[in-house]
């Protein structure tokens, strides 16, 4: 089960051989973080923002299901330490990218799992659920060209950037304004799937299994 909104996400997994219910979480992104840190005693690093937030919606969706994997995601880039989810509007969009380009920048993606399926009947040993709520984070570095402002008010302009994390994409019309990536671009698409495998392991759970409870003729 998926606990995000994100289409590149539900397309990310789609293309590894999963199809996942989606669950939307309704999550309080900025009072979430803000509590987190208060708890904290000192602002949240970006990996941490990453992953409180993934954490949290993961485990809203848990509460209100049952019998069910449960995966929550959220990235946010860091740009000289800091930390950019989804811009507030073009204006900022705009001044975030003539700020980021020419540049590199850091996109954390946290992924939380929670591990609710079913027990099976006496609780046996190794049956179903572990009950596990794990989590970790994903960084890529990206390496952003060094677009002119016609190209970021045109590449605004087409609404993309005002919808995801770091006001840019490298799977949709913002892929152009990418030089490259250092890591798992998975990861700056929204769900590292290397990291989502091992979480899965440490729950019992191997990546073919997933393949073949989805019916996915297109595997072998």
């Amino acid at each position: 089960m998926l606990a995000s909104a994100s289409p590149a996400r539900l397309t990310t997994l789609r293309q590894a051989g999963i199809e996942p219910r989606v669950v939307v979480a309704d999550v309080d992104e900025p009072a979430t973080v803000d509590e987190y840190s208060a708890r904290a005693g000192a602002p949240l690093s970006a990996e941490e923002v990453a992953l409180v937030l993934a954490r949290t919606k993961a485990e809203v969706v848990a509460a209100r299901v049952d019998d069910a994997l449960i995966l929550g995601c959220d990235s946010v880039l860091e740009l000289d330490g800091d930390v950019h989810g989804k811009p507030n509007g073009p204006e900022e969009a705009v001044a975030r990218w003539q700020r980021m380009r020419g540049r590199e920048g850091v996109l954390h993606t946290g992924h939380w799992l929670v591990d609710a399926r079913a027990r099976a009947e006496g609780g046996a040993s190794g049956a179903g659920g572990s009950g596990a709520t794990i989590g970790a984070v994903a960084s890529t570095l990206v390496r952003f060209a060094d677009v002119t402002d016609e190209e970021i008010q045109a590449y605004v302009a087409t609404g993309e950037p005002l919808h995801v994390a770091g006001a840019f994409t490298i799977d949709g019309l913002g892929g152009p304004f990418v030089e490259g990536v250092d890591g798992d671009p998975h990861t700056v698409v929204g769900l590292s799937l290397p990291l989502l495998r091992r979480l899965l392991a440490d729950v019992g759970v191997t990546w073919p299994s997933l393949w073949r409870d989805f019916g996915n003729e297109s595997v072998s």
